[in-house]
């Protein structure tokens, strides 16, 4: 008798146990009440218990608790918040439509639609969001907004150049950054030279910037990630905007395929330069002409409660032509991406969540030329096939995982050329081109310790392997080639791998204020080396392989966090310092040649960068906007470059100081400024000047020992809608902007111009080359 009721007390003992440590779980799916779009960094917060979660990229949450009676609060800075009491007793789903405050004092001004605090309470750091509203509110050069250009606005992102799309992020290279749309890698992301980005903002819906401590589930790049999606298309009813502008126009269509179902998207954009500039062009000049267009296309359906699908696709290019007025010499010039990514959603249940994409992208240039009866062509290019699949697993324990793996297939196309004359033809198979596999497997878990430090920790293996068809050739002296070992298509020619740990922690010191630091390795295979400060379209791409070894970087970050007046003023001082391994240059007296791979005249070497970011950002009320100051050194050392010495990177920037404001006057009427400033571009001159057997040679400083003059502009914009509270279907807002108000005459480049003879002697001048000067636009922008 006394077993069993020990025994009948030990089960209950234990049933108690279990029923207090039992969970339930919450999920479901947050979207926007007048669209159908899904909220990305939605938050849900529990009242009672002061925690909560946030919807990933499709706009869905789980969070798990203990049976009970709660309130649920679910908020995106610009909506109401919807508040619902709840008594849960087994795994619940609640989907959450979101209406619009319609609020001048919201709309359009904040960073991201995210939790209010989150500048204190997340683990993340270096990592800030931009709304596409922003974005176009900004002043902008020839009546374009511009992703990329508003991104340069924040601390740790610097320009590449006057005008330029390029950017550098914390001292790294413009080829070490990822750049994504809808999950597919962009590989050069300026039209124009790099005078304007890819990215259409009528397009977007919203932009993601990561400058360092970026979670396992990224890799492949050294400095940032820039995750850019599109917008998914109105699933309630069909509605078009778009812009008229001075140079280019642009036009965007959504609207529900099945109301409630499925929807998409289609947007349009072209440039007439070539049309305005036509009648101004004389001589053999008149056959010339320069365009670019792109377009961007989503549609999405949902299958049934658990499964949703997502096709997206992007189309760009730009072209280049030249026709003498006698018609007997032609050059064209075509260059551009394409992407497009398969996606496929499924809901297991209310705590794991998985999707699987498979993608395709490519960036191609071509040169075509051709005088009389004689051509010539070239051209380079990168192909991607890529494979991923993730998960999002909310366990009920406390701690929320992702895990994937992902598969690409990469082509390197370097500078491919043929030719005819006559009846002669020269197309030779291109010896250079190589292929290889890139592979990597990752899991992140995000925890609590305790009530005051939360850990994100995660770990990503990843795996490069270069196979054939492949030739490796030794050269003479003179660059003659010598010998070669050939390996078959599919053989394996070099391997490279390696772990890489991230972790980022942040230490709540009260609700107002917290400390966040983050450390993380990250490797990079391949690579884009230049002679020119950023991208231009006849860059190559190149992976690693036998010769080239991938790049490796180690980056460390401090920062403290703080919020002032319930959350409207955000603050944060950060500190990084990043030691980059196996970084690449052109060895020195290098001349490019299609005729020898590029790979044998690269060098290795290494680098540092390390800096302090200083961040006031305030996201409520009638005036909005931002100062990021940036302090920083980036060094790079080569055995081979420079006799062994440490000199400063082109893109070191000792200061950067950007200043941002938004003054609301009312639905009609919006204003805004712009003002940077930055320390010149580091630059190698000539130092002396001598004659060897009647020829003038130059001699040159070291590396980048003189830097050229401080840049700093100012920019304003004024929005102004007529007719805002109008019922008329079309609304229409007319957008002037002044690009460079005083007409600073900001360095482009400088060049050496000599003068004279060996007689005469020998007079130097180093010019500079300014390209814009005041540049007033004006844009118009429709809805309907």
């Amino acid at each position: 008798m006394l077993k069993k009721t020990s025994l009948l007390f030990f089960f209950n003992i234990l049933s108690l146990l279990v029923f207090a440590q039992r969970k339930v779980s919450i999920s479901g799916y947050l979207k926007e009440a007048a669209t159908g779009e899904s909220m990305i960094g939605a938050t849900l917060y529990v009242d009672e218990l002061q925690d909560g979660a946030a919807t990933n990229a499709y706009g869905f949450y789980s969070f798990s608790l203990k049976p009970g009676t709660y309130t649920l609060r679910f908020t995106y800075m610009g909506f109401k918040d919807e508040v619902y009491t709840v008594n849960l007793q087994n795994d619940t789903t609640i989907n959450v439509d979101m209406k619009s405050t319609n609020s001048n004092e919201l709309e359009g001004v904040v960073v991201t639609g995210e939790r209010a605090d989150k500048n204190v309470s997340s683990t993340q750091m270096g990592t800030i969001g931009l709304t596409t509203e922003k974005i176009k509110k900004l002043p902008v050069v020839f009546g374009e907004s511009d992703v990329l250009k508003a991104i340069q606005l924040l601390p740790g992102v610097q320009s590449s150049g006057e005008g330029q799309a390029g950017f550098y992020v914390r001292g790294g290279g413009p080829d070490q950054n990822l750049v994504l749309l809808d999950e597919a890698v962009v590989y050069n992301t300026g039209h124009l030279f790099g005078f304007f980005s890819i990215f259409n903002s009528d397009a977007i819906k919203n932009v993601n910037l990561i400058k360092g401590g970026a979670p396992a589930n990224y890799g492949g790049r050294l400095s940032s990630v820039l995750d850019v999606n599109m917008k998914d298309g109105n699933m309630k009813q069909f509605e078009g905007e778009g812009g008229i502008g001075l140079i280019a126009s642009r036009l965007t269509l959504q609207g529900p395929i099945v109301k409630d179902k499925g929807s998409f998207m289609i947007s349009g954009r072209r440039t007439y330069i070539d049309v305005l500039t036509k009648p101004f062009l004389k001589g053999n000049a008149q056959g010339s002409g320069y365009y670019f267009y792109d377009a961007n296309l989503k549609a999405n359906y949902i299958l049934g409660k658990k499964d949703r699908l997502y096709l997206s696709g992007y189309f760009g290019q730009d072209v280049f032509t030249f026709n003498s007025k006698s018609g007997d010499f032609n050059v064209k010039m075509p260059w551009g991406n394409a992407t497009s990514t398969l996606r496929w959603n499924h809901q297991f249940n209310g705590k794991l969540f998985m999707n699987v994409s498979a993608i395709y992208n490519k960036y191609d240039f071509e040169f075509r030329g051709g005088q009389k009866d004689m051509s010539i062509a070239l051209s380079s290019g990168i192909r991607d096939w890529n494979g991923k699949i993730d998960f999002d697993y909310f366990s009920s324990f406390g701690h929320d995982f992702k895990f994937g793996m992902n598969y690409t297939y990469h082509t390197f196309i370097p500078s491919q050329i043929s030719g005819s004359s006559g009846d002669s033809m020269f197309m030779p198979a291109n010896p250079f081109t190589k292929y290889a596999h890139e592979s990597a497997i990752y899991i992140t878990d995000e925890f609590n310790l305790g009530k005051r430090l939360k850990i994100n920790a995660g770990l990503r293996y990843s795996l490069f392997q270069q196979v054939g068809p492949y030739a490796n050739y030794t050269y003479d002296k003179d660059g003659n080639k010598l010998d070669s070992t050939v390996w078959g298509s599919g053989q394996l020619v070099k391997t490279y791998g390696g772990f890489e740990p991230r972790i980022s922690g942040r230490f709540t010191i009260n609700d107002v204020s917290s400390i966040k630091a983050s450390v993380g390795r990250s490797m990079q295979y391949i690579h884009l080396v230049s002679n020119n400060g950023s991208t231009l379209p006849t860059d190559v791409w190149m992976p690693s392989s036998m010769i080239v070894q991938p790049q490796k970087a180690w980056q460390y970050a401090l920062g403290y966090f703080r919020n002032f007046n319930d959350n409207a003023i955000e603050t944060s001082v950060e500190v990084y310092y990043k030691d980059l391994k196996n970084q690449l240059e052109y060895r020195e007296g290098y001349t490019p040649s299609n005729f020898r791979d590029p790979e044998v005249d690269l060098v290795n070497g290494e680098g540092q960068a390390y800096g302090a970011e200083f961040f006031v950002n305030k996201t409520k009320g009638n005036f909005t906007g931002w100062i990021g100051y940036t302090l920083s050194w980036t060094n790079r050392r080569f055995e081979m470059l420079n006799s062994g010495k440490v000199f400063p990177a082109k893109y070191d920037r000792r200061h950067d100081l950007s200043i941002v404001a938004n003054y609301e006057f009312n639905k009609k009427l919006n204003a805004s400024a712009v003002f940077v400033f930055g320390t010149g571009n580091a630059i190698t001159l000539p130092t002396g000047l001598y004659y060897v057997d009647g020829k003038l040679v130059q001699d040159f400083s070291e590396i980048n020992q003189y830097r050229i003059f401080p840049y700093h502009r100012l920019d304003l914009s004024l929005n102004w809608t007529p007719r805002a509270n109008s019922t008329r279907r079309i609304k229409g807002t007319w957008a002037f902007s002044i690009y460079n108000v005083y007409s600073r005459l900001n360095p482009y480049l400088l060049y050496v111009s000599t003068e004279g003879s060996l007689q005469q002697g020998t007079k130097v001048t180093v010019k500079q080359v300014s390209i814009f000067p005041i540049l007033p636009s004006i844009t118009y922008n429709f809805k309907f």
